[in-house]
């Protein structure tokens, strides 16, 4: 069904202070939420409301959200998530990482004792619409095994970076999971009674398969295979060990209540006018992906698109057409609407 943007973001808002959060962490979460729905990633939707409400009922997340600088200088700071909404935690973490990358050249915020951050992208964008490269990456609960195994030791683990594009252009945003695929895509696939591709995932005797009940009781594959796993090892090492935070088997998934999942987090900001000229950067930019756009394309391929720019053309999109989300979410939401005694409900649009 089509939502309008902004009677989900009302929606979404009216459950978050019904769940304790704050009214600046309610708007926050919320930009997060429907910007990804609208972006066409509902796996980091306003369908993370139901999982946090249930969190929230068992005394597994704490709302308001405290965070607590633990540690700070001029190019470094950690912060402790305080068992609250990832998102309040990884936004303050890259507001602080811009600020000491604009006194420094260079910011980096770590932080540990979170929960779900929801996509990448909504941190790192905010480094390059200051002029700054942004990186952030995080740790998750285990959904793959280490390259030959069948066990699920390391989260899908996911990266992002972002850019500023060129004079005439958005910035460029890479965000993407250390696994071929995302686990809540299967978990999509399994609630629409759907078959996943062949090369998302094995089952638990290590057998590749299309089932996503069995992909979800086996492992995801790594991108890339050997490289992938090392790619999300490592960065469970730099955002759980060394932000003190939980790592590998001992993070516990959002999506059952077994307990604070214990996520960490790396955020990194890198002010450009340190190396070069902002407009200088830009310029180069400019050039640089007409080049990309414009290199010779394989037979049935009408448009190379730059990292990012498919997402951004949804959420264009959406802002018009409205925003498409699952009846049963949608159903999931107006439950927790009526639980919030709030008199509004989502409807076909």
């Amino acid at each position: 069904m089509k939502v309008v943007p902004e009677r989900l973001k009302q929606a979404a808002i009216e459950i978050l202070k019904g769940l304790h959060a704050s009214e600046e962490e309610a708007l926050l979460v919320t930009e997060s939420l429907v910007r990804a729905d609208m972006r066409g990633i509902g796996t980091h939707g306003v369908n993370y409301l139901k999982i946090l409400a249930d969190r929230v009922d068992a005394h597994m997340v704490h709302l308001p959200t405290d965070l607590t600088v633990v540690k700070e200088d001029d190019t470094t700071a950690l912060i402790d998530g305080g068992n609250g909404l990832g998102q309040v935690a990884v936004h303050q973490a890259m507001e602080m990482s811009i600020q000491k990358a604009r006194g420094a050249g260079l910011g980096c915020s770590l932080v540990r004792n979170t929960n779900n951050i929801g996509f990448l992208a909504f941190y790192t964008l905010m480094a390059a619409g200051q002029g700054m490269i942004g990186i952030v990456a995080c740790n998750a609960a285990p959904s793959m095994s280490p390259w030959g195994g069948t066990e699920p030791l390391l989260g899908t683990n996911p990266l992002s970076i972002a850019v500023p594009g060129g004079f005439d252009l958005p910035d460029i945003v890479l965000d993407m999971s250390s696994s071929v695929v995302a686990r809540g895509k299967i978990r999509r696939a399994q609630r629409m009674n759907e078959n996943i591709p062949l090369g998302w995932a094995l089952d638990e005797a290590g057998i590749p398969t299309t089932d996503p009940s069995a992909a979800l009781k086996g492992t995801l594959l790594p991108i890339g295979g050997p490289k992938g796993y090392g790619l999300a090892l490592m960065i469970d090492v730099i955002a759980g060990i060394l932000s003190g935070s939980q790592y590998g088997p001992h993070i516990k998934t959002f999506h059952q209540l077994l307990g604070p999942t214990g996520i960490g987090v790396f955020s990194m900001a890198i002010d450009i006018e340190r190396f070069m000229p902002l407009h200088q950067f830009r310029q180069v930019m400019q050039s640089y992906t007409s080049s990309v756009r414009g290199t010779k394309k394989v037979n049935g391929v009408s448009r190379i698109y730059l990292p990012g720019e498919i997402e951004l053309e949804n959420e264009r999109r959406s802002l018009t057409d409205g925003i498409e989300i699952d009846r049963d979410v949608a159903g999931s939401l107006n439950e927790l609407l009526e639980k919030a005694k709030s008199p509004l409900r989502l409807t076909e649009e």
